[in-house]
């Protein structure tokens, strides 16, 4: 909507109000003059001058003081041509007849111009408590701990709703370019009310536009207004307004909404980069983290192999062939865990990174165990673990490779964890219609129970000082990824007892 359109809806609602007010004093003088002209030879000659401001007052209520000045010039020529001797003509004859007329005017004079004032005075009060609920509601609205984009399109638009113009536009300079030097890069971070044209958006971030400076502070263009958002002295955006109609006290308010609103930018902004800090020093966190346990972890299988390479170079030792197999069957051992540990690296960056995807099929659970064992590559010896499952136990609807590393990472942490002479079990059962409950039980050390929860967690040192490391945090991701979750048993108090949950096919059993 244009300034001349605005400019024309406000001039002819003045007159609609103006025109109505002249209605309501001529309609009010016209019923008091069919009221009272019966009886005018019984009444007092001041009575219709007092009688007759009354619709005065109610045209000046309606519409201002123009009414009010027809309205008094009617109720003279009434009082002076219906109850004033000699009737019908406007001759006045006696003294006093002059002096009720001319305090007739003065009284409706007086009495219209306070009326007027009153009116004004309400509706500055009006206008007052209006702009006051705005502030409010723009100052409740910035309190809100917000993301920055969605602060920045709150902020447009309020203002859109407090103004009404064609269209607000919250423009920020460009990410590393407000600290720079000569003038910064401009973008529109936030609009609101008609959407932005190509022209407009050019105007707003080229050298050529209108409001390319943020140092503005308040400029009024034929078809623009914009004014400069700082905080901390120093600016940090610019509003602009398109195509606004302002009255005297708008501006003032507007200036008011910039300074709240950039004081809003300036914290959403420092919330950002204290955001930011924090995700580094994450990052640092995990860093030193992912450090610890891979030197950690790589010192031993390293070193294993290392003393058995060497062990088989040695050309002054007399090895048999019990003794070179052995050595063999240690580095095979070892690089084997070597390579676990690359995997569980490997699988933790697809987590980190969203990359995990499930590729579910139906398979039967001892084909996961089998699974599990043969990617352990001798780490767990077949012997050692049992398996335990119904006959009638469902298939699961899984993503085999990923729950296979789950069972395979379960298996080497029991493995790892208790006596050689342990006999790992893996059962399974249906917990309910859509899950089946799987368990890998050792007789290790255990789980302290307030590092029940902790052990999920990549490098986690428990109370004892041990160190989880990946795979129950892996486990833990890929086990979640199908719905399902996973638990310590507190139940048990000899030994651990891990379970999980993972989905299955209703009705489809395995037939053996």
């Amino acid at each position: 909507m244009t300034d001349v359109t605005r400019g024309g809806l406000e001039t002819n609602a003045t007159h609609r109000r103006a025109a109505l007010g002249i209605l309501v004093a001529l309609l009010g003088l016209s019923v008091l003059l069919v009221v009272f002209l019966p009886f005018r030879a019984h009444v007092s000659i001041a009575t219709p001058a007092l009688v007759f401001v009354v619709p005065v007052i109610l045209g000046v209520v309606v519409g201002g003081i123009i009414p009010g000045a027809v309205g008094a010039v009617a109720g003279f020529l009434c009082y002076d041509i219906f109850f004033i001797p000699p009737y019908g003509t406007l001759t006045v004859q006696a003294p006093q007849n002059w002096l009720a007329l001319v305090v007739y005017v003065i009284v409706v004079i007086v009495v219209a111009q306070v009326v007027a004032n009153l009116q004004s005075a309400r509706e500055e009060a009006q206008r007052r408590t209006r702009d006051a609920e705005r502030l409010f509601e723009l100052s409740q609205a910035l309190i809100g701990d917000r993301p920055l984009p969605q602060l920045l399109s709150l902020i447009a638009v309020t203002v859109q709703h407090a103004f009404t113009p064609r269209w607000t536009a919250l423009v920020l300079p460009s990410e590393g370019s407000a600290g720079g030097v000569g003038t910064p890069e401009l973008s529109v971070a936030a609009s609101a009310g008609e959407e932005l044209t190509a022209d407009d958006l050019a105007s707003l971030t080229t050298s050529g536009g209108e409001t390319r400076s943020l140092g503005l502070t308040g400029v009024e263009a034929p078809r623009r207004v914009a004014v400069a958002l700082v905080a901390s002295n120093r600016p940090v955006g610019m509003l602009v307004l398109q195509h606004v109609q302002f009255a005297r006290h708008d501006r003032a308010l507007l200036a008011t909404f910039a300074n709240q609103a950039a004081l809003a930018v300036e914290r959403g902004q420092l919330r950002e980069q204290a955001l930011r800090t924090q995700l580094l020093e994450e990052v640092d966190r995990w860093r030193g983290a992912l450090m610890g346990a891979v030197s950690h972890d790589l010192r031993t299988p390293l070193a294993a192999v290392k003393t058995a390479v060497s062990s088989l170079r040695q050309s002054d030792t007399a090895l048999g062939p019990d003794d070179r197999a052995e050595l063999l069957e240690l580095i095979e051992l070892q690089s084997d865990r070597l390579a676990r540990l690359v995997t569980n690296l490997l699988d933790m960056t697809r987590i980190e990174s969203g990359a995990l995807e499930l590729r579910p099929t139906i398979i039967a659970f001892d084909e996961i165990v089998g699974e599990a064992l043969a990617s352990l590559g001798g780490l767990v010896p077949t012997g050692r673990v049992d398996v335990e499952a119904p006959g009638d136990l469902p298939l699961l609807h899984i993503d085999h490779v990923l729950i296979g590393q789950v069972v395979a990472n379960l298996l080497e942490n029991a493995a790892r964890l208790s006596s050689p002479e342990c006999t790992i079990r893996v059962s399974a059962r249906q917990a309910d219609t859509t899950f089946v409950e799987i368990a890998v039980v050792d007789d290790g050390p255990g789980i302290r129970s307030e590092d029940r929860e902790r052990v999920f967690e990549m490098f986690s040192q428990n109370s004892g000082g041990g160190r989880a490391g990946l795979g129950l945090a892996i486990a833990k991701a890929f086990v979640e990824a199908h719905g399902g979750t996973i638990w310590i048993d507190p139940r048990v108090t000899l030994g651990a007892r891990v379970v999980f949950t993972v989905p299955c096919e209703a009705g489809m059993a395995v037939h053996g």
